[in-house]
């Protein structure tokens, strides 16, 4: 099967989405009440969050739809301007966010302020569905809140809470590994978290991702992104992570059994900080990956990895999402289980995201795609600052 660019972004962003709204009904539950309400193989499908019987995404979906924004944007303002530091914009994206959980953007003591530019524009701000608090982190809330920094990164904490991998997932869809889109992620998520292990996961994630979008089988793409994190200095918990979950992955594959949501967590951790939030979600797409290669469908593959992804003590919105970035970006949109892709909320707005995405950075990936000059950008939807 000859999986497009746009597929494996559409499959992506939705992916994760999908991920993030499983896990929503569950975070902060324990195992054992998670099989007391829903039986004994935990949940199997969407539950009620967040006042809607299928569920309803977090501030993981929220966060991540602004960083998608947030890089056609500052690629507007590069074809307009002739340049552009993306995370000028990638700021403002974020500061957007903020806005939606109730910080106010102007006036006084507004985040525009400080010296930013005009925060309440474009479209995705206008989108209601934003608009909700869903138990968004304290590392994000306050790491944005302190803004403008001089430099913008790190943020002076010391968090490596999962808030910035969980967002990143776009800059491996819109940028190959040649335009550096580990250190973009890493800057990204440092906007937030100030501790090595909260940025380097991130810059991971997107290394991966961006290799899943050319074709690579996971290993490979982990393979590749361990290369490069093993340059930077505090490398050392992300990496431990990933070997771990390599590890475990490779023996559920050569037992031929998964092991309970205990052990998951006992290995690799819940899921609460960012290297722990990577392994775990490597883990759930390696085993996805090697049951497709066992002769799985992907639909199938992607609803083994999703579950075991959502069914333990740990962040399961988290792990849900990124294990769903991954897998979507390795099988493409054709992965998605149609009934879930059904009652995904918001999936038009999600899927227009993902076009505009793919539209956008389609000729990196691909030399026959129109570049912007050549389709005009959407200044309207996406102005260029």
């Amino acid at each position: 099967m000859n999986t497009t660019y746009t597929s494996r972004v559409r499959g992506s962003l939705l992916g994760g989405a999908i991920g993030d709204q499983l896990g929503a009904g569950v975070e902060f539950e324990p195992i054992d009440r998670i099989c007391e309400v829903h039986g004994p193989a935990g949940i199997t499908g969407f539950v009620p969050s967040y006042g809607r019987p299928e569920g309803r995404f977090t501030d993981d979906t929220q966060m991540t739809l602004f960083v998608a924004e947030g890089l056609i944007r500052a690629d507007n303002q590069a074809w307009e301007q002739g340049e552009c530091d993306p995370l000028v914009p990638l700021t403002d994206a974020h500061l957007r966010w903020l806005h939606t959980q109730g910080v106010p953007a102007e006036g006084e003591d507004g985040v525009e302020a400080k010296g930013f530019g005009k925060v309440l524009s474009g479209w995705l701000i206008e989108q209601s569905v934003l608009h909700h608090q869903r138990a968004p982190g304290n590392s994000c809330l306050i790491g944005l809140k302190d803004l403008p920094r001089n430099p913008l990164v790190p943020a002076r904490n010391d968090s490596k809470g999962c808030g910035g991998v969980m967002r990143v997932a776009p800059v491996g869809l819109a940028f190959p590994i040649d335009w550096n889109p580990f250190e973009m992620a890493a800057d990204f998520a440092g906007l937030t978290h100030g501790h090595p292990t909260g940025r380097l996961a991130a810059g991971a994630l997107a290394a991966i991702v961006s290799e899943l979008c050319v074709g690579a089988p996971l290993r490979a793409a982990i393979n590749s992104a361990v290369a490069e994190l093993s340059e930077w200095e505090g490398s050392e918990e992300t990496l431990a992570a990933i070997e771990k979950a390599v590890r475990l992955a490779g023996k559920s594959r050569d037992s031929g059994t998964i092991p309970g949501p205990e052990s998951v967590e006992d290995v690799l951790g819940g899921g609460w900080v960012a290297e722990e939030a990577l392994a775990v979600a490597l883990f759930c797409a390696l085993l996805a990956e090697d049951a497709v290669r066992a002769g799985a469908k992907p639909a199938e593959g992607y609803r083994k990895g999703l579950l075991v992804a959502v069914n333990h003590s740990g962040d399961t919105d988290s792990t849900g999402a990124i294990s769903g970035n991954l897998l979507g970006a390795r099988f493409g949109e054709e992965c998605l289980p149609a009934e879930w892709l059904a009652d995904l909320e918001a999936r038009e707005l999600i899927e227009t995201v993902a076009d505009d995405l793919a539209l956008q950075f389609g000729s990196l990936w691909d030399e026959e795609a129109p570049t912007p000059e050549e389709f005009g950008p959407d200044l309207d939807r996406y102005p260029a600052w």
